[in-house]
């Protein structure tokens, strides 16, 4: 006999950043998630840390959102994980939940006693650590010595992460969210993960309020940039610099041949020093801006004004906002081919995909561009299309549900 799963889920969403916008952010595919699932009649709680409102609760479109280092009493001093579990406890209490979907690592407690608990728990791929293995990938070069020793060190990596958490965490999974063929892979490979319990969900961001913006003339202005000048977007969080540094030292070579070129760098981090200093030594400082942390209507004010979008990073596993929002408002995107979005992406079609540390191949593909040498208008309303046909919110929300009633009835 079929086990009997209810009609209406109780649903508990646990992210560490759960922004209740659709565009540019960090996790932006949660929103339309979140709210397609409550206007199906799922009864859908979130549990965050920080509120971009400052704000204790939000309830909206039928989602009640938490964020718990927001004046929650005795939840502030608490680590995150620790303040998750708690309130979870005291949720369950009260209205007991089916399922618990982990985004980040914050979950974890829970899935140590969800027997105890009795809820099934899920996590995004992002939970693991995965996204490091990427990273190293991504700055191999093609040689036999860079090769060998990117082999060894992502060894290494996988060995140190998977005994030390990554491990722990996947005994405790009911199913796993991946984004791209490449994480289904590796969790069956190298992590032995049953591929049965391993789901795809084609997030993205929520494309309702993606018609094509006018461009952001104000920029240009705050920031001397001629009106036909060509500029070039990157954002980054600025925790591997090599990343940034590759970017800078390919676009050196297109400032010499194309002296109206501009790249404009969003994003704070760890190492924005060394970037800074890298930036003066290749004597771009006239022509490279660093705007810092922007808010996402900023970002997409940005994204809006320029030509090419560039995002070389290997380190999520998952499809960047910001980049998907770029290719709906018709931006030529180049991305890394070791990333997600090389699994949407065909390379000379409706974007490019490089290897990050090929800054030959991305000085040659700038100019190349910005001498009208490449169809960029058509490319951008390639990548355009491409997006909305697969980013469509029906189809994340119908892959999540069927995702969730499956987890249910396995257990």
């Amino acid at each position: 006999m079929a086990k009997k799963i209810p009609e209406q889920l109780n649903i508990c969403l646990v992210a560490q950043k759960f922004p209740i916008l659709g565009r540019a952010t960090d996790h932006g595919f949660l929103w339309p998630i979140a709210k397609g699932l409550a206007q199906r009649g799922h009864h859908v709680t979130a549990i965050a840390a920080k509120s971009p409102l400052g704000k204790q609760e939000i309830v909206r479109d039928g989602v009640r959102v938490l964020y718990l280092h927001e004046g929650f009493p005795n939840m502030s001093s608490l680590r995150f994980e620790d303040a998750v579990f708690r309130k979870f406890q005291e949720l369950h209490k009260t209205n007991p939940f089916d399922l618990v979907h982990s985004i980040d690592f914050s979950g974890f407690k829970i899935g140590r006693y969800k027997r105890k608990l009795n809820v099934a728990v899920a996590y995004d791929v992002e939970a693991t650590q995965m996204a490091q293995l990427f990273s190293i990938l991504g700055m191999a070069h093609e040689t036999v010595k860079s090769l060998i020793s990117t082999g060894l060190a992502v060894i290494y990596k996988f060995l140190t992460t998977y005994f030390a958490r990554d491990r722990e965490l996947l005994s405790t999974a009911d199913g796993i969210f991946v984004t791209s063929p490449q994480q289904r892979i590796f969790l069956e490979r190298y992590y032995l993960y049953p591929d049965y319990h391993t789901y795809t969900a084609p997030y993205g961001i929520e494309l309702g309020d993606l018609s094509p913006r006018p461009e952001a003339t104000e920029l240009r202005k705050k920031f001397n940039i001629p009106e036909s000048a060509h500029i070039v977007l990157t954002i980054t969080d600025m925790n591997e610099p090599n990343e940034v540094i590759n970017l800078l030292r390919g676009f050196e070579r297109v400032a010499v041949k194309k002296p109206n070129s501009y790249m404009i760098i969003v994003g704070n981090g760890p190492f924005w020093k060394e970037i800074e200093y890298n930036l003066y030594q290749l004597a771009l400082g006239s022509r490279v801006f660093m705007t810092g942390a922007l808010s996402a209507e900023e970002i997409s004010d940005w994204i809006s004004t320029t030509e090419v979008y560039v995002n070389l990073s290997s380190r999520t596993t998952g499809f960047e906002p910001s980049m998907i929002e770029a290719m709906a408002q018709k931006k030529v995107i180049i991305g890394s081919e070791v990333s997600p979005i090389a699994n949407i992406v065909e390379d000379g079609l409706d974007g490019f995909l490089i290897r990050p540390a090929d800054i030959f191949s991305l000085s040659h593909l700038l100019i190349e561009l910005f001498s009208g040498m490449l169809p960029a208008q058509e490319i951008g309303q390639r990548a355009r299309d491409r997006v909305i046909n697969l980013f469509d919110t029906n189809k994340m929300v119908n892959a999540i549900e069927d995702a969730y009633r499956k987890i249910l009835i396995d257990l």
